[in-house]
Parts: structure tokens; C-alpha cells; sequence
């Protein structure tokens, strides 16, 4: 029996290479044909050994055999697309079979590319060359995306001091001058852009956690009319500076769920901030809260809720969009609306949960956002 080639453990620049086949020749004469391009090579005789050693192996480039006995090309292909880790590791399914739905059933299992048998070798270089050259920008480009996710962490963590610092000092102000006054009036405006650039360098830091899978939940119990009524609180004096009204609606009995307090916490303060941005003067900004409050609360509670607003709206084209924190700066650029990471921070921490957030248009004027948990 053929015993199968140990995990390379050297480290090498050199692009590598991995050949699956059932047949000892197959992989063998394929091995030959890419020998005179200086690859690194490693050989697997079937699908449940590549699985196993990818890891180990990391290739940059796959040369799997569709027809292989007990799992196929076409299902470790499959396999290895659904996995994160291995998704960009480029595919080469080599077959013997030239029809038009084999090809079709190859794409739909995520495969890059496909030679016919028998290989001809200078379409099997130019094949593999093609495919090195998407696997090299692929990881230039995450080394770029790493480096500034890197900077931007460090930034943060740089600014955290003079942020404290600033906050302490309003505080200081805000403790000291009359109310009724300008001085108080500009103090709290300044607290308010405090709190939401704080929120803000809160959220980078927290988006790129879950994104890493770092990030972890901590539920506790807590009344959620109870929670939502302290960060009313919070934004009261802001919204009577702005001259808006600021209204709590909910059933009279609280409803008892398992959260994490602060991350949602934050949820219903991004809700409310987004309303802020976009209530015009005299307007109603309406947090509504809906569950049966008879129900006997469990682990599994559920309850609505919505954030209601009488500005612009948000067209229906965009009513998904912004909750992506890759189409800010489109949505931006199209009609100025100031979309941050504040409703994509949101929608990672509401499916966190098992939830889900949408938006909506609150007739006859105005947007609904709405989360249901």
C-alpha cells in the first residue's frame, strides 16, 4: 500500500503545490510535468487526506482528480469551499470526463479551474501559473487589509488616554456651570460627541472581534423595559437641546430576556443615535417596545423593538445597505446620509443573539428601525 507523504514542516518561500489522486502514477507524472518550475510539492492519494493534512500543508494551489473511490473531486472541493480557512486556496480539478454538465457540476462544487486527461504540460503550467498569480494577490491584498486593521487598532488604543482625559474634564464643566446656561448647553453638546466617538472606538475594536470570532457573549438576565429606559435617559438632555421629543412606549409590566447588557446596551444607544441624526426640530423620536408582558420569562423571551423617526426616510434600496459597513462610504457618496459603523456594529450584535434588524418606512414621513430578538 502507498504510504502517504509526511506533512512538509520546512519553511520555504517557494509556491506549493498540492497533487490529489487515487493512482500513484497519475500523481507522479503530474509531479514530473511541474518539476522543471521549481514548486513545492506535496502528494495526497485521496479527498479524506487532503482534509486532513491542508493544515499542515498549506497550499497555494490544489491539483485534485475528479473520479477518486469513496469521495470526489467534486465533494472535497466542495468541502474545502465551504471552509473559511481553505475558501481561497485556488482549485484545479483535473478529469478525464469533457461534458458540458460535468464542467457545470464542477463550478457549482467551487472549482477555479479544469484540465482534460491526458494532462498536457504546458497547459498544466500555464493553468497552475494562472491560478498562483490569483492566490498571490489574494494574499497581498489580506496582508494590506491586516496591516490596516493593525494600524487602526493602534490608533485607538493611542487615543483611548486623551479621550479619558476630555471626558473627565467635561464631566468637571458639566458639574460646575448653571443650568439654563450656554456654558451648559455647550458642555452637554460636547459630552454627547464624547460619548459617540468613545462608542464609535468601542465598536471598531468590537466589529473586528466578531469578525475573528474573538469576540464572546455574556448573557445575564435583565428587564428589557428597564434597559431600554436608562439609555432613554442618557439621550433626554440631548434630544431637548436639539428640540426634539423623545418618547419611550412599551407595555406596563417589563418582560425579562438573557443579553449581554452592554453590547446591547450600546445597540439601543447606535438606534437612537441614527434617529438623532435625522430628527428635524419639533419631530418625534419614538423607542417602541412590544412583547406580552403576562408571559412567563425564560431564557428564550422574545420582544420587538423599534426605533421610529419623522426624517428623510431611507429608500428602499437602502434599507439593507445600511446595515453593511462596506457600503458606507457608497451610501455616503450617494445622498450624504451619515451611515457609520454604528448600525453594522448593531446588526453583528442582534444576530450575535439570534436576532434579526431591519428597516422600514415609518408613514407618512420618516424611517423604522427594527430589531426582533
Amino acid at each position: 500500500m502507498n504510504q502517504p507523504t509526511p506533512p512538509t514542516t520546512a519553511v520555504t518561500n517557494l509556491p506549493h503545490i498540492c497533487i490529489v489522486d487515487d493512482n500513484q502514477m497519475a500523481r507522479e507524472v503530474i509531479a514530473d510535468l511541474l518539476s522543471t518550475e521549481g514548486y513545492e510539492v506535496s502528494l495526497a492519494s485521496s479527498g479524506p487526506e487532503i482534509i486532513e493534512r491542508i493544515g499542515d500543508i498549506q497550499p497555494d494551489v490544489i491539483l485534485m482528480d475528479v473520479m477518486m473511490p469513496g469521495m470526489s473531486g467534486y465533494d472535497v472541493c466542495r468541502l474545502l469551499k465551504q471552509e473559511k480557512r481553505w475558501q481561497h486556496i485556488p482549485i484545479i480539478l483535473v478529469t478525464a470526463l469533457n461534458g458540458r454538465e460535468d464542467m457545470l457540476q464542477g463550478l457549482s462544487a467551487g472549482a477555479d479551474e479544469f484540465l482534460s486527461k491526458p494532462v498536457n504540460g504546458s497547459e498544466l503550467r500555464a493553468r497552475v501559473r494562472t491560478m498562483l498569480r490569483i492566490k498571490h494577490q489574494y494574499d497581498a491584498l489580506q496582508s494590506l487589509l491586516q496591516l490596516r486593521e493593525d494600524l487602526a487598532h493602534m490608533l485607538i488604543h493611542d487615543m483611548r488616554t486623551p479621550l479619558t482625559v476630555a471626558m473627565l474634564y467635561n464631566d468637571f464643566v458639566l458639574r460646575r456651570v448653571a443650568d439654563g446656561t450656554k456654558d451648559k448647553e455647550y458642555a452637554t453638546i460636547v459630552r454627547s460627541s464624547l460619548r459617540s466617538l468613545d462608542s464609535f472606538m468601542d465598536e471598531v475594536l468590537a466589529v473586528a472581534k466578531m469578525e475573528q470570532g474573538a469576540l464572546k457573549l455574556e448573557p445575564t438576565e435583565v428587564g428589557i423595559k428597564a434597559l431600554a429606559a436608562q439609555v432613554m435617559e442618557a439621550n433626554y438632555e440631548v434630544a431637548q437641546l436639539r428640540q426634539f421629543e423623545l418618547r419611550l412606549d412599551a407595555p406596563e409590566n417589563d418582560l425579562l430576556v438573557c443579553l449581554d447588557v452592554s453590547l446591547f446596551k450600546r445597540v439601543i444607544d447606535n438606534l437612537l443615535s441614527n434617529a438623532f441624526k435625522f430628527a428635524p426640530e419639533d419631530s418625534l423620536v419614538t423607542l417602541r417596545l412590544q412583547y406580552d408582558p403576562t408571559a412567563v420569562p425564560t431564557a428564550r423571551s422574545s420582544f420587538r423593538l423599534e426605533v421610529l423617526d419623522e426624517g428623510p426616510g431611507i429608500a428602499p434600496e437602502d434599507q439593507e445597505r445600511i446595515f453593511n459597513k462596506y457600503e458606507i462610504v457608497t451610501l455616503k457618496k450617494k445622498n450624504g446620509r451619515q451611515t457609520g459603523l454604528g448600525l453594522a456594529f448593531c446588526k453583528m450584535v442582534v444576530e450575535a443573539h439570534g436576532g434579526h434588524i431591519f428597516a422600514s418606512a415609518n408613514t407618512p414621513k420618516g424611517a423604522i428601525l427594527t430589531v426582533e430578538l
